[in-house]
This record gives structure tokens, C-alpha cells and sequence, in this order.
């Protein structure tokens, strides 16, 4: 297939895209404004997409982590009526000194040599990271739509967001991408929440089948921003880490919550572990924000994972998390999709995701 063809199959799925999105007023791009009382925050959900993040690999229809996955998932909100109901939130580009909150100036500056100007296909140097012409750009504006949901949280424009970006983020490291990740995105937004916002404690919660092994390094010996995870371990699984013995270093020790899960894991294993780990954890924890890392690639029959959540099963955990943050942070939550290559459950999960996120 051609660059020009790749350029066409791209331009007409925005087009589309532009369309629809077109039919939802615009909110403009929300700015951090002093915080009101619990009584006046908004009870509306955020949602952040554009049509930059179908460029990246856009045309790539062998590769697991494609544009068609934001297509599935947006047709799936339309056809739920959610997407009148959602605030919008624009992107934005994400600065370097805001990137530079997690990954160093010399990777920062090795995606910048690789991905500038790129024709054709390109693999990231650091590993297992496929890239295309307007991969730089989405990967910026993938971590930048992000820190826009995270001022519209704290600017009490909405309660809670749900950000439809992609390249995904939690793999990517301080010097490194890998698993299909350029920038870590929930980590940039962790560390943007205490730099910008003055946020002293930062929960995140991943549920992607495959480990955050960028997000648990980022902050592995930090015990500002606690940990938890689900996934698969063993066996073969990528990226290998996530042992439930990895638990934090220094002033990290016991910040990090990994609970390992055999395949065929389902909807009664993983809120188990939710509200029996994860729950008491948090309340001990006491966050000011929750991120939640959503890989949908835990639901049944994923593409590339192996266990058995249903839609149901995460909206019963994404009922819990909006609990704790109800509870414990003004209902401040921010979800960030990461991983889930199965387009129809991807669809199904992520909408009953944010019905979950509204309250229903």
C-alpha cells in the first residue's frame, strides 16, 4: 500500500470523525479556575478525542493497536447515546518541559530525530513500537488531551473524564517506548497534577491485561502516587513484570500493588481483587486524584490477552474506583484508554465503562 493511499484511507476516516464530532457543541478548552465546594462541582462526564489520533498507524489495518479501535469505540458511544451527553474536551499538544515531567531529554530527543519527518512505517529504536508519519504528532496530542481532562476535573467543568487517545502510554518509561507506547500519558499526568495543580497524592489504577512496567518504574520509589494493578503474569506474558512481590523501593515501599491474575480470570475474580485489595488500599492511601490506565484487552476473547471480563465486569469496577473517588477526592477521576484489539468488545467495554463513569 502506497503513502498516498495510506494518506487517503486517513483523511476520509477524519472527515468522518469531524462529522460526528461536529454534532456535539464545543466546550472549549477548559483552564484550571480556584476550586469550588464538593456542593458546587459538576456532575458530568468529559470526554477527549479528535481526530489526530486516527493518523497514527492510520492505514495499518494488520496491526493490533489501529485507528479502527477509536472508530469502534466512538460508533459504540454513539449508538449508546452517550455523545450528547458528554462534555468535549479539546486537545492539545503537550509541551516538552510537560513530557519532561516523566521521560528524559534524550529520549525526548531520540522520538523527535525518528518520528520527525518520517515517511513510511518506522519501529521505534527502544523496541516493539511501531510508528507512522503523524504518530509524533498524535502521541503529543495524545498526552496533552489528557492534561486537558485533568484541568477540566480540577477546573470543576466536569466531575469525572474518560479520554479516548491513542498511541497508548503505560508502557513507555523514562528513556524508552515499548508495546506499541511513545509517551507515557498517565504518568505525565500524574506528575502534571503535582507540578501544575499542587496535588500531593496521585492513585492510579490499571486494569490492562498487560503490565504498566513504565508507570510502576516512573514512580517505583515515589510515595506520592500509589500503584495498582491487574494482569497476567507468567507464562509468557508481556511485558514479564508485575510480580505481586514488586511492591516499591525506598520511599516507594508499599506504594506499589500488583495482584497478578491466572488466564480465564472474569467478572468475580477482578472485583474481588478490587474490592478487597484495591479498596482498603486506597482508603489507607487517602489520593486526591484518581487515573485509571483502562486496557480493555482483559475482556473476553482480547486479541492479545486472556481473560474473561465482560462489559459488566468493568463497569462494576469502574463503579468502584468512582466510589473511592467519591469518597476520598471530590469524585476526581480521569481514565485514560490503554490497551483492548477486539473492536466489537472493545466497543461494548469502554461504553459500559462510561456509563459507569455518569453514574449509571
Amino acid at each position: 500500500m502506497t503513502g498516498r493511499t495510506l494518506n487517503l484511507i486517513c483523511h476520509s476516516i477524519s472527515i468522518n470523525f469531524l462529522a460526528l464530532w461536529a454534532t456535539i457543541s464545543f466546550q472549549g478548552t477548559p483552564a484550571p479556575v480556584p476550586q469550588k465546594s464538593a456542593a458546587a462541582r459538576s456532575s458530568q462526564t468529559g470526554l477527549v478525542f479528535d481526530p489526530i489520533y486516527l493518523r497514527h498507524l492510520a492505514g495499518n489495518a494488520d496491526h493490533p493497536e489501529r485507528p479502527e479501535r477509536l472508530t469502534a469505540i466512538m460508533n459504540g458511544f454513539e449508538k449508546a447515546g452517550l455523545l450528547k451527553s458528554l462534555y468535549r474536551i479539546a486537545p492539545r499538544r503537550a509541551t516538552e518541559e510537560e513530557l519532561a515531567l516523566v521521560h528524559s531529554f534524550s529520549y525526548l530527543a531520540l522520538v523527535q530525530r525518528e518520528l520527525s519527518n518520517l515517511q513510511g512505517l518506522h519501529e521505534l529504536s527502544t523496541g516493539d513500537t511501531l510508528t507512522s508519519p503523524d504518530s509524533f504528532e498524535a502521541a503529543h496530542y495524545a498526552a496533552g488531551g489528557v492534561l486537558n481532562a485533568v484541568d477540566a476535573v480540577m477546573a470543576n467543568q466536569v466531575k469525572n473524564a474518560f479520554c479516548a487517545v491513542r498511541p497508548p502510554g503505560h508502557h513507555a518509561s523514562r528513556d524508552r517506548g515499548m508495546g506499541f507506547c511513545i509517551y507515557n500519558n498517565v504518568a505525565v499526568a500524574a506528575r502534571y497534577l503535582q507540578k501544575v495543580h499542587k496535588i500531593q497524592r496521585v492513585l492510579i489504577v490499571d486494569w490492562d491485561y498487560h503490565h504498566g512496567n513504565g508507570t510502576q518504574d516512573t514512580f517505583n520509589e515515589d510515595g506520592s502516587v500509589f500503584y495498582f494493578s491487574i494482569h497476567g503474569y507468567g507464562y509468557g506474558v508481556y511485558p514479564g513484570t508485575g510480580s505481586a512481590a514488586e511492591t516499591g523501593r525506598g520511599a516507594g515501599s508499599g506504594k506499589v500493588l500488583n495482584v497478578p491474575l491466572p488466564p480465564g480470570a472474569g467478572d468475580t475474580d477482578i472485583l474481588r481483587a478490587f474490592e478487597t485489595k484495591l479498596v482498603p488500599a486506597a482508603r489507607n492511601f487517602k489520593p486526591d486524584f484518581i487515573l485509571i490506565s483502562a486496557g480493555f484487552d482483559s475482556m473476553r476473547r482480547d486479541l492479545l490477552g486472556q481473560f474473561d471480563v465482560t462489559p459488566e465486569g468493568f463497569a462494576a469496577i469502574t463503579r468502584v474506583v468512582v466510589g473511592l473517588a467519591d469518597e476520598l477526592c471530590y469524585g476526581r477521576v480521569v481514565s485514560v484508554l490503554e490497551g483492548g484489539y477486539r473492536l466489537d468488545g472493545l466497543a461494548d467495554s469502554a461504553t459500559a465503562h462510561v456509563k459507569a463513569l455518569q453514574g449509571k
